[in-house]
């Protein structure tokens, strides 16, 4: 399985007019054979899904219903560092927001669980697949079966209890202040338009002198948060079950 996908891989970098998208369809090939050689079970790989509350990762793996195994960010193979694409704001919003995810540039294998990295795989040399455009020799195969094994034995959990459902709100709340209320409040103030900065001023001119910025963020973010969620509650018929970053259902 390893070796023919690195040989796909290899003929499709050697074509000479490849991208990053032309190496999808290989990765995507391995995820598949490995979810039914290995362990023996239909999975579905979403090239290019919807866009989730984080940005738009390259790959979503899940059931075809609800369950969600996790997602995967793929870089081109001629990117051959790894750790400046962990430095990028991107990757750091995933890390944040999902539990189970990959990165990779088709080469090396980088699997992280609640933001934190677990296992660093690299299963054929760079040089060989970008220099010399041939197929590179299968290196640490039962690592990255490992790794695999790891990724696809992961189900982003559902709600059960109260404590689980605080902690998944908190997570969106801090998301929700961090990259979208208090960067909207800076380009606001930048561009002298939108609405944001008015409740701010206004929250501060009549409510709470005091106020700072980022505590109106918090503020604001725990008010849409929370007032999503009551309304969710609230609503008849009932809202369908969210899934996170998942096709048409609810962001909370």
């Amino acid at each position: 399985m390893i070796r023919a996908y690195l040989k796909k891989l290899a003929a499709t970098s050697s074509r000479g007019d490849a991208t990053e998208v032309s190496h999808y369809p290989v990765l995507q090939y391995m995820l598949e054979e490995y979810s039914t050689s290995i362990i023996k079970k239909k999975i579905h790989v979403t090239v290019l899904p919807k866009k989730t509350e984080a940005g738009n990762p390259d790959f979503r793996v899940w059931d075809g219903k609800q369950h969600i195994t996790g997602y995967i960010e793929a870089k081109d193979p001629s990117i051959e560092n790894l750790d400046r694409i962990e430095d990028t704001e991107q990757l750091k919003r995933y890390l944040h927001t999902f539990p189970n995810l990959m990165l990779t540039n088709f080469l090396e294998f980088r699997l992280y669980r609640n933001g934190e990295i677990t296992d660093k795989v690299i299963i054929g040399r760079p040089v060989i697949l970008n220099k010399l455009k041939t197929t590179p020799p299968v290196e640490k195969e039962a690592e990255l079966l490992q790794l695999l094994e790891k990724f696809f034995s992961f189900s982003i959990p559902k709600v059960y209890n109260a404590k689980t459902l605080a902690i998944e709100l908190a997570k969106r709340t801090r998301f929700l202040k961090d990259e979208v209320i208090s960067q909207e409040l800076r380009e606001e103030e930048k561009t002298g338009k939108g609405f944001i900065r008015g409740f701010y001023k206004a929250f501060k001119e009549y409510l709470i002198s005091s106020l700072t910025e980022d505590k109106f963020s918090d503020l604001y973010a725990q008010t849409i948060t929370y007032g999503l969620f009551a309304a969710r509650t609230r609503h008849t018929p009932p809202i369908s079950p969210p899934c996170q970053g998942g096709g048409n259902r609810g962001g909370l």
